[in-house]
């Protein structure tokens, strides 16, 4: 049996029926739960890309009714949820960095040379 102390168990890409998450023990990831879990995942990535693509449209056509702005803002917000949830989960899987992180350093967005401004 593997040990699985060193390593951070999976979130997976749904929930319990109660809301709670739902976790993996970590293996070589070709197992048939994780690789559910993968296509699960390109699918919510793949509907989140088709649901941009949508609310591009709406918002273009400037002629929408409050009950359609209402109906995109419910499914922009589940999308997000389910986009966070994945890169939740892949980011977990990522290997720690090969460099230390400097603890002194004061990550504040406000001490950036730009004032933490998103610049396009």
């Amino acid at each position: 049996m593997r040990d699985h102390a060193d390593r951070t168990p999976r979130l997976l890409p749904w929930t319990t029926p109660e809301g709670n998450p739902c976790f993996l023990l970590p293996s070589d990831g070709t197992g048939y739960v994780s690789r559910l879990a993968d296509r699960w995942e390109d699918e919510q990535l793949g509907s989140a890309a088709v649901l941009i693509e949508d609310a591009e449209q709406i918002l273009a056509a400037r002629s929408w009714t409050p009950g359609e702005l209402h109906l995109l803002t419910v499914e922009l917000k589940n999308s997000l949820a389910t986009t966070h949830r994945v890169a939740e989960s892949r980011g977990a899987r990522l290997p720690a960095p090969a460099y230390e992180s400097d603890d002194d350093a004061d990550d504040d967005p406000e001490d950036a040379p730009d004032g933490g401004r998103y610049r396009p």
